[in-house]
């Protein structure tokens, strides 16, 4: 074998070896709770200290609503109460307060007329991870009736919850 043979088996080996630098990802599948017909898609991409979330929406009447994490991966009660309250793992108020919210408050999606929406948001104060103290993997995704108001504690006022998915990592 050729000096030059040997250098570029030795190329190709390192170039096998090399580490992945993916950010942490999760999905969460948004299916209707309380009879609505809202479902959709989310991503989450983890770049650092931000987590952007991704998706689309659809089924729900037009005009902004609440969108939020919930403590309890669970959406098993016919009306998602069993995903539990918005989550908070640092006991935050609820809305847009200058010292910080609830991990979970997400604000408000924006649907169309046509009741379709598309997600696109950059977070703070949560992780991709289950094991994390901010780590949303294993927890609710819950869609909202009305507009979060961003001031109501522990709510929003954000009305019942009308679809709901699992964070899966």
């Amino acid at each position: 074998m050729s000096i030059a043979g040997a250098f570029a088996g030795f190329l190709a080996l390192g170039a096998c070896a090399t580490v992945s630098l993916e950010e942490p990802t999760a999905r969460v599948v948004i299916r209707p709770a309380s009879g609505s017909s809202v479902s959709g898609q989310l991503v989450f991409v983890q770049t650092g200290s931000v987590v952007r979330i991704r998706g689309e929406l659809a089924g729900h009447s037009p005009g902004p609503k609440g969108l939020h994490i919930h403590e309890n991966g669970d959406c098993s009660a016919r009306d998602a109460s069993s995903a539990g309250g918005h989550f908070n793992p640092h006991r935050l108020r609820h809305g847009a307060s200058p010292v910080g919210h609830h991990a979970g408050d997400l604000g408000n999606v924006a649907f169309d007329a046509s009741g379709r929406a598309t997600v696109d948001l950059r977070v703070r104060g949560i992780s991709v991870s289950r094991s994390a103290v901010d780590g949303i993997v294993g927890r609710a995704v819950v869609v909202h009736a009305q507009p979060d108001d961003l001031k109501t504690d522990p709510t929003g006022n954000a009305g019942g919850r009308v679809a709901c998915g699992v964070i899966a990592g």
